[in-house]
């Protein structure tokens, strides 16, 4: 809704794009593969309306100078997936268990842990507004007798490590199995069973989502940003790709009839997202100005803004939207589309991204792919690098060019991954010389 609280100037730029961003923009693209979904056809793009900025108000100019290895942020994602083979038991035996994650983290000489602690609209934490997740007993709602996010924050900073609350903030359900039930008491469940709030709520496939639409979610939302940045000396605060599920039109139609005034349905959509992340934003640095927020959307700029509406132009050319943009690019450096099209290969899209505009405030890391080693990137051209056994410590040379940092994605897959143990170990081994370096 574009209420009172809209600055003007972020309505007027609903209505053109840079240059910049066209020509980007009319290369070919499939959907980004992100935290396990996988590529599917891209949908052209119109590129009015696409929410594209001025140039930002203190822009970076000039080639910067490439970081050294120990200053760049470097980072180690822990999702709901790892957390399916923590022991959750006792809080002894978990505590024992992330004292190990820890002490790998650093051994490899990474600085930032990027904990799961609301994968599916539930919490890894005592909360007030939100249900223990499954994930701690196999039943929503249940209780641990613990607090796993105390005893993480404990565990990272007892080993000199950043700690950063990484939040799905829309998503409730991802299937009929992640989770099987829903408690009672889980806000999502009060709305759906009151006929005057069932429409905040929306399935779609198995899944189950907020609507970005309302005010109301916007505020449930932050209220639990809020109740972790009060309770917890977390580092930063971290939101992934997921965004609007869908670009189905009926998705939230009832929402857009009342607060959607006439605007392009996509317009509307991401300043839904934008009003979201400025008021995450403006409430982490009103309790504490210190602790970071950032946003690691998908490494395709296209399909960030017409298929999960995040006006990453935006976030990134403006200050008072995030502190840090991670993309996830998680293509090899010798990717190609079966058409041939290079525009994803791992220094082309990198180059895209550093070349957006970006305010001096922001930031921009890289999120890397470790699930992809052995497994490849879906091109046969990059099968290669990906048995090298020294891909990410190359993609982490390269990126210095202009990026400050990156993340890898996942732990499991870089201290659990059977199938290719010897890659992977050698993986390991050149990431831990060149961050020594």
């Amino acid at each position: 809704m574009y209420t009172q609280n809209t600055p003007a100037k972020y309505l007027l730029r609903r209505i053109v794009c840079f240059a910049l961003a066209a020509a980007m923009l009319l290369c070919g693209a499939v959907l980004f593969r992100s935290c396990g979904k996988e590529p599917e056809p891209q949908q052209e793009l119109d590129i009015w309306g696409t929410g594209a900025q001025d140039a930002p108000d203190t822009p970076q100019t000039g080639a910067p100078q490439p970081l050294a290895y120990s200053e760049l942020y470097s980072a180690m994602w822990l999702s709901y997936l790892e957390w399916e083979s923590m022991d959750f038991s006792s809080e002894a035996a978990f505590t024992q268990e992330a004292a190990a994650i820890m002490a790998n983290c650093v051994n490899l000489g990474l600085d930032t842990v990027l904990v799961q602690v609301r994968p599916f609209g539930d919490a890894l934490y005592k909360s007030s507004i939100f249900p223990q997740s499954h994930l701690m007993t196999g039943v929503q709602g249940g209780d641990a007798g613990f607090d796993p996010l105390a005893v993480l924050v404990n565990a990272a900073h007892a080993a000199g490590l950043r700690i950063e609350a990484w939040i799905n903030p829309y998503r409730i359900r991802l299937n009929a199995e992640k989770p099987a039930a829903l408690s009672a008491d889980n806000p999502a469940v009060q709305w759906m069973n009151d006929p005057l709030t069932a429409d905040r709520v929306h399935e779609v496939g198995e899944g189950l989502y907020y609507d970005p639409g309302y005010p109301e979610v916007r505020a449930l939302i932050a209220e639990g940003v809020r109740e972790i940045v009060e309770n917890y000396p977390v580092d930063g605060v971290l939101f992934d790709d997921y965004f609007y599920p869908t670009t189905d039109a009926a998705f939230d139609a009832d929402a857009y009839a009342i607060y959607g005034e006439g605007a392009a349905l996509s317009v509307w959509r991401r300043e839904n997202v934008n009003m979201l992340v400025r008021d995450i934003y403006a409430l982490i640095k009103q309790l504490r100005p210190e602790c970071t927020f950032g946003i690691s959307p998908s490494g395709n700029i296209r399909n960030n803004l017409e298929q999960q509406y995040s006006d990453i132009y935006l976030w990134l050319s403006e200050p008072g939207y995030v502190d840090y943009l991670m993309p996830q690019i998680y293509w090899g450096f010798d990717y190609a589309l079966s058409n041939g099209n290079t525009a994803f290969a791992f220094e082309n899209c990198l180059n895209d991204w550093l070349s957006l505009p970006r305010a001096a405030s922001v930031s921009l890391y890289v999120a890397l792919g470790a699930y992809r080693i052995g497994e490849g990137d879906g091109c046969e051209a990059t099968l290669a690098e990906w048995n090298s056994g020294e891909n990410l410590a190359h993609q982490i040379d390269a990126l210095r060019s202009g990026a400050q940092g990156f993340s890898l994605y996942r732990y499991d897959f870089l201290y659990k991954n059977t199938a290719h143990e010897a890659l992977v170990t050698k993986e390991l081994a050149a990431v831990q010389a060149l961050l020594a370096s």
